[in-house]
């Protein structure tokens, strides 16, 4: 029989009348409607923490310097000394999308400067996380001098002292959160990292990638072992930053943007590399009008389904493609298991709710700060998205488990009821920080974790799991107020009619939007007056204010709406039959 665990008398709920608040604007915007920005675009710039026009300036030469990410200059030294010897060099990857396009990043990079390189990538169920001590050992069999982490590794304090009685030195490239220990002996390279003094501490891993590039292409050149005119060109390859970047969703602060910004325009030129480019085919996505959604929703998901369900190594094969009759079969595979991986967590997710329906009782003060679930069968791969969705309905840190060793067709009982969790956050909750006071007051509940503030996975052993839903709980209360667990729907305000255009939609769908800087929304009156049902669930609506009248798509909604409505929409651009057009798209309502 299977079991679920919870330990919950109660379940939490959402406050189901969402608070509408406006972004408070500094003063800032008038800096920046000095400097001659518009108005509605300074205010919603200043409103997510520009207040300099440089800040815009989404250029490569604004980047800081590559001096300033510790450990950098040693790195580059290792890498260009294997280089020089010809000696063997192994990128050992995460199997996310950040993971798969930093290792693709590097070993084409790593190529194109001469270097004899491969890659190996854990598979999800059989190796766990990170630079292992069995990792160490399967890339041991492919006799390498270095091994290259990416997006991993700043934990591996077992996998470097392994790899170091092996005589294999280790470069570890990471953006984790790192723990009070670093491994030793590495070289590493993270702006996480105590004493790095690098002005971006939110870099993806598939950034610091890149950046490692940099200094190992400048180090060469000032050997004279890369000639300027023949030096390989790195800004080609940052179609594969800016999808990792987006993919990882880490906040999109100035450097982020920038590498985004970039990447974005030489897709939309028609310079993606054959795997991106296939990425997009099969999604059903333009790269020529490609902005950062498309990387977030349609190519990111395809490129995280290998590694959730499969083998990230398909994904990382297609980054790697050279030619789109090589990309093309391994993106439909990709897409293939993107469909798999949706019915796996609508499956999972619909579980979840009905299991809390059916044995717990809703509880109108929520007096639960957390979501805590879990359930052998569960697939570990898709956890961590149900954990978010979770995350969204509930306005609480969630954190979903499923065993272990799921999907190596090793059940939980004959491996010893090991748990493997993922978890998403809500802000005021720094989640990885929760699970260390988790592990300094109960250290005999968590095996390992690690993670960032709003995502994090930890294992433990199945009967650990009431009292962690206890311990997590309580630190829950002490951090949080019940006000931040309130569904709080933020916009940038109202927005004058004459201000609503198309004009001003193309402006807005041209920037980088994401974590930390998101889209822009807006809120006001409108009388409904006519709405209709498109694709079985959605409403096209028909909205005036004024004189003047307004499309607008109301998504996964059927319901008829009051003659008078308080939205929260975004200004969108339409697409019908090659024509575009202002659309507002309503992302909630009340009544008026």
């Amino acid at each position: 029989m299977l079991r679920f665990f919870c330990g919950y008398d109660k379940i939490p709920t959402m406050n189901h009348v969402p608070v509408l608040k406006h972004r408070p604007v500094p003063t800032a915007a008038q800096d920046l409607i000095a400097a001659g920005i518009d108005p509605v675009l300074a205010r919603i710039f200043a409103a997510r923490g520009v207040a300099h026009p440089d800040e815009l300036e989404l250029t490569l030469k604004m980047l800081p310097p590559v001096d300033r990410l510790k450990g950098m200059a040693a790195a580059a030294t290792r890498l260009a000394s294997a280089i020089d010897r010809q000696e063997r060099i192994v990128v050992v990857a995460d199997y996310d999308a950040d993971g798969a396009t930093a290792c693709a990043l590097a070993v084409r990079g790593l190529r194109a400067m001469g270097a004899q390189v491969d890659f190996l990538v854990p598979n999800r169920f059989e190796h766990g996380y990170g630079l292992t001590p069995d990792v160490v050992a399967l890339a041991a069999a492919r006799q390498p001098r270095v091994l290259l982490t990416v997006d991993n590794g700043i934990a591996s304090l077992d996998g470097v002292r392994a790899a170091a009685e092996a005589g294999i030195d280790v470069v570890i490239t990471d953006h984790h959160l790192p723990a009070a220990q670093l491994p030793e002996p590495a070289i590493i390279v993270n702006p996480n990292q105590p004493g790095c003094s690098f002005p971006s501490q939110h870099l993806a891993g598939v950034g610091v990638m890149f950046y490692v590039l940099i200094a190992l292409r400048t180090l060469l050149r000032e050997r004279g072992v890369l000639a300027d005119d023949t030096s390989p060109n790195l800004a080609a390859m940052l179609d594969l930053v800016a999808l990792g970047t987006i993919a990882d969703v880490v906040p999109l602060d100035h450097v982020n943007r920038t590498l985004v910004e970039q990447g974005l325009r030489r897709i939309r030129a028609g310079q993606a590399s054959p795997g991106v480019q296939a990425l997009f085919d099969v999604a059903r996505r333009s790269s020529a009008a490609a902005h950062a959604f498309d990387l977030g929703f349609a190519v990111g998901p395809r490129l995280n389904a290998a590694g959730r369900l499969a083998d990230m190594a398909l994904g990382i094969r297609c980054l790697l493609a050279d030619d789109a009759a090589t990309a093309l079969p391994l993106a439909q595979e990709l897409d293939a298991l993107n469909q798999a991986r949706r019915d796996v967590e609508a499956d999972i997710q619909q579980e979840a709710l009905s299991v809390l329906q059916q044995h717990f009782i809703d509880d109108p003060d929520g007096d639960r700060y957390t979501v805590c679930l879990a359930r052998p069968d569960w697939h570990p791969g898709v956890i961590g998205i149900v954990a978010s969705r979770l995350k969204d309905r509930f306005h609480r840190p969630a954190i979903v488990f499923g065993s272990a060793d799921n999907g190596t067709g090793i059940s939980s009982g004959e491996r010893g009821g090991e748990l493997r969790g993922s978890g998403r956050s809500v802000p005021g909750l720094h989640l990885r920080d929760a699970l260390d006071l988790v592990t300094k007051r109960a250290p005999h509940l968590i095996r390992k974790f690690g993670g960032h503030a709003m995502a994090a996975g930890l294992t433990l052993h199945e009967s650990a799991l009431p009292e962690f839903i206890e311990r997590f709980e309580q630190v829950a209360r002490e951090w949080l107020t019940p006000a931040q667990l309130d569904h709080v729907i933020e916009t940038d305000g109202e927005l004058d009619t004459a201000a609503r255009t198309f004009s001003l939609a193309q402006t807005l769908r041209e920037q980088v939007w994401g974590q930390g800087f998101p889209v822009p929304s807006f809120d006001g009156e409108f009388t409904v007056e006519q709405q209709s049902t498109v694709g079985n669930k959605h409403s096209k609506l028909r909205l005036r204010d004024g004189d003047q009248f307004f499309d607008a798509i109301l998504f996964q909604h059927t319901d008829p709406l009051p003659a008078r409505i308080r939205a929260a929409y975004r200004l969108d651009v339409n697409e019908y039959r090659g024509m575009q057009s202002l659309q507002l798209v309503v992302e909630h309502w009340w009544p008026v």
